[in-house]
């Protein structure tokens, strides 16, 4: 299934509308290091990878996390990738961070799967360390969202062939007996029911407020489904001093 979803998603570029908020928010946050939460797989990195690093931009590191690491997949990616991206091998639970874990945090297509009490544990985590995070989620509770999924089990029979590397187990369980296909949709369907939605994820930041560190939630147009994201950054202090000849702009302006 992480095989079928990672193709999927680098396949299509599904999450490639977030790579300008994604880089503009590691810069302002002031790092060049991602801690990828939730990883299954790999989720959509391959691609977003290349990505990240075009347009003279050097390509942030890229450390995978799981609380259930899927290493074998994991190794492929760094050997794909030059080890530009790579693990950690031992388990990692998005609701505590190691310390020594520091970095721009994200998650892809994995924030429905908790409750909203664990949602807010996630981002308070990160606002107490003071450690960026953005979590995107391309499932959504709409009609169109919804019917898209039902074009998942033909794509991915499309797609089985062409993943690398290969395995008959994937011809078996795709094409004889067709339980991946099925899977993936149903896991799509179940994953919009439970997607949370912008004024869900507000909700979830209320509690976390201060001067030095900032919210924003909106959407992402995409080709084929819209993203829905949620980051939080840290302000750094030259940022949050507003020089005097500006307030002073400011009030004449009232």
């Amino acid at each position: 299934m992480t095989d079928g979803l990672g193709a999927m998603w680098n396949s299509q570029n599904i999450y490639g509308p977030v790579v300008p908020r994604l880089r503009r928010v590691l810069a302002e946050a002031g790092t060049n290091r991602i801690i990828d939460l939730c990883s299954g797989g790999g989720g959509p990195w391959s691609r977003l990878c290349h990505d990240l690093g075009e347009k003279g931009a050097s390509a942030p590191a890229i450390l995978l996390t799981d609380k259930y690491p899927n290493q074998r997949a994991f190794q492929q990616m760094c050997a794909a990738t030059g080890n530009v991206i790579t693990f950690h091998s031992e388990p990692v639970d998005a609701m505590c961070i190691p310390p020594e874990l520091a970095g721009f945090r994200t998650m892809f297509t994995s924030i429905h799967h908790f409750a909203p009490s664990e949602v807010r544990t996630i981002l308070m985590d990160a606002f107490e360390q003071r450690q960026g995070i953005a979590i995107f989620d391309s499932a959504k509770r709409d009609p169109w969202t919804l019917l898209a999924v039902c074009g998942v089990p033909l794509l991915a029979l499309w797609l089985v062939p062409r993943i690398r590397p290969f395995r008959w187990s994937r011809i078996f369980w795709n094409y004889c007996l067709p339980v991946i296909p099925f899977t993936l949709w149903f896991d799509g369907v179940m994953s919009c029911l439970r997607s949370y939605s912008q004024a869900d994820l507000w909700e979830s930041t209320a509690e976390f407020t201060s001067e030095d560190y900032r919210w924003e939630v909106g959407e992402e147009r995409g080709r084929l489904v819209n993203i829905t994201y949620l980051v939080g950054c840290p302000v750094r202090k030259e940022e949050r001093e507003v020089p005097e000849h500006e307030l002073e702009v400011a009030k004449s302006s009232l």
